[in-house]
């Protein structure tokens, strides 16, 4: 991913000084440096074989999961700075049974500040899986434990993480469960409300790994690993929300370019931050370009088409 510094910062699974994986940092010109090599404390206790993706929250910090290593060595949460130091925030399975999971998944920041995961196991005698919300000074809620209804119709062993939807609820996917056993598509509340909104069959796919994406069009989309008659399908599944923007980036400084996504550009007349109208260019009927105005803070991205407002599902962030 790329962070505000506009270098790209990511992990590896594997080898590094310990043996489990690495952070490293590398420029848009290709000049890479190892920030952190895991398993590098005595007994794992930082982690290891983090998860492929890494965020950056709104304090600056990068943040991510490992699958292994910590204090139990079933998987960290943890916060790495810039520079490389590492701090974890949170190791999984410190108690029988693992409560609240074992082999996390990527993170996210909701709107609430605090992060959102899922972890692949764990969650007591069911052993299928949880969902997890972690403040950013560690403290660890489990929001709920997956196969916990009566023949795991509310899913087993989600993989793929979480996306926010822009109707604050969370979406994700299991790839086991629901009424036919091979998988289902999930909503959860941030009070840890669960609502199984599709159950898989092979016929419409098997066992979704990958993480959800919300559409600019309301849509959520994703893949499944097999199928009844072939390998593998990718489907739409339309919950009712409403079209938005997407930035391609989620700060900038006044006059700098903002690329910002989503349908039926053509014919646009406004576009604003914070209320504040920029000066913009519609490039083709999904994608446009505009400059952060000045006097512009810190708010959400509104584009005026003919067909009506649309509206970021983040706020852009002005730095001085």
């Amino acid at each position: 991913m790329q962070a505000t510094d506009g270098n790209f910062y990511g992990t590896t699974s594997t080898y590094g000084r310990g043996g489990l994986g690495t952070i490293f940092r590398i420029t848009p010109d290709g000049t890479l440096t190892t920030l952190y090599s895991f398993c590098t404390q005595a007994d794992c206790a930082d982690g290891g074989e983090p998860a492929a993706r890494l965020i950056q929250a709104t304090n600056g910090r990068l943040y991510g999961t490992t699958g292994s290593g910590g204090a139990n060595g079933y998987g960290t949460v943890f916060e790495v700075t810039q520079n490389g130091s590492l701090t974890t925030l949170y190791s999984f399975c410190g108690q029988s049974s693992c409560p609240d999971g074992l082999q996390p998944s990527q993170l996210l920041q909701a709107g609430d500040g605090n992060f959102y995961g899922t972890a692949r196991y764990g969650g007591g005698r069911s052993d299928n899986g949880t969902v997890f919300r972690v403040t950013p000074r560690g403290t660890l809620t489990t929001l709920h434990r997956f196969c916990t209804q009566t023949g795991c119709l509310d899913g087993a062993q989600p993989v793929g993480g979480l996306v926010q939807a822009t109707d604050g609820n969370f979406y994700g996917t299991t790839e086991g469960g629901g009424a036919t056993g091979v998988g289902t598509v999930f909503k959860i509340t941030a009070e840890g409300i669960l609502t199984t909104l599709h159950s898989f069959d092979c016929f419409d796919g098997c066992y979704p790994y990958a993480a959800l994406v919300e559409g600019t069009d309301g849509n959520f989309y994703g893949t499944t690993y097999a199928v009844a008659a072939g390998s593998g399908t990718v489907f739409r599944l339309s919950v009712g929300l409403s079209p938005f923007i997407s930035l391609v980036r989620d700060s900038g400084k006044v006059g700098s370019p903002i690329g910002v996504l989503g349908q039926g550009f053509t014919g646009t007349t406004d576009v604003s931050v914070n209320g504040t109208p920029a000066s913009f260019t519609v490039v083709s009927d999904t994608y446009l370009t505009a400059k952060v105005p000045s006097g512009a803070t810190t708010g959400f991205v509104t584009v005026t088409t003919p067909s009506g407002t649309l509206t970021s599902n983040k706020q852009l962030v002005v730095k001085p």
